[in-house]
């Protein structure tokens, strides 16, 4: 590489493995190609690392305990401040279905292990050649565009679960299941609800889904009994019954004649 300004610096990027082996024997081929390194152990780790490293590039494996390199994307593409940073995931064995959970959260490629080092190294050259070529667009735009309030684990939190819970309104996950998926646990979660949406998580999610059940009432003439099953609801009965409670009509009278009026 080549310090053609005074204000070059070299790349700095994030390895996450919680194989030790593969994290030193990845970030020392790196730091030989004269990138600056820094390493984390799990996907919680590569989150609150970044927020003090800022990198350029992480480089992080799918499958570790705890906390595991899906988590971490979540989390990362959840803050504003992280969302922009590109990842490659590190896979020894990626079935099609993995990768696309892995891309459908944000990541950008997949390196396979054990690692083909020429391959690893054109990678890692095409995405930060990607992503500085963007950078002055991203710096105009953030310059022209007002940043959302509250960087905080909350909002983060927040964000990364409401992401998942709309995503499958018909089967959501049990609350601590989603708390794991975003790398904290139920309470913890609850608590961020709290914070940034005034209401818990089960709250959250009987409001979701009865405002989509209130859009595909209005929009579209899909039978009610497919809606309540679209929504999760056992029966159309319990829909109807929740439908009521928030809105003071059933759906089929909703349907025929709108919401009743506020006068």
């Amino acid at each position: 590489m080549s310090a053609t300004s005074p204000f070059f610096c070299a790349p700095r990027i994030l390895v996450v493995d919680d194989v030790t082996e593969d994290r030193l024997l990845l970030a020392d081929f790196l730091r030989q190609r004269g990138y600056r390194l820094y390493v984390g152990e799990n996907g919680r780790d590569a989150y609150d690392k970044s927020l003090i490293v800022m990198p350029d590039l992480i480089l992080m494996d799918i499958r570790m305990p705890n906390s595991d390199g899906i988590v971490g994307c979540r989390l990362l593409k959840a803050d504003e401040r992280t969302r922009h940073i590109p990842v490659i995931f590190l896979t020894a064995a990626a079935s099609p279905q993995e990768r696309v959970a892995g891309l459908s959260e944000g990541a950008v490629d997949y390196v396979t292990k054990p690692f083909d080092f020429e391959e690893v190294r054109l990678r890692v050259a095409v995405h930060l050649g990607l992503t500085q070529q963007t950078q002055s667009q991203d710096l105009q735009a953030d310059a022209a565009t007002p940043q959302e309030e509250g960087q905080g684990l909350d909002q983060v939190l927040f964000r990364a679960a409401r992401r998942l819970i709309t995503q499958r309104l018909e089967r959501p996950l049990e609350l601590a299941d989603l708390a794991k998926a975003v790398g904290t646990n139920s309470r913890r979660l609850n608590e961020a609800f709290r914070q940034c949406a005034g209401v818990t998580v089960f709250d959250f999610l009987r409001e979701e889904r009865l405002k989509e059940a209130r859009r595909l009432l209005s929009d579209t003439s899909l039978e009610i009994q497919l809606i309540a099953s679209q929504l999760g609801y056992s029966s159309a009965a319990n829909f109807s019954t929740a439908f009521r409670e928030r809105f003071g009509v059933s759906p089929r009278n909703f349907r025929q004649n709108g919401e009743p009026s506020k006068d």
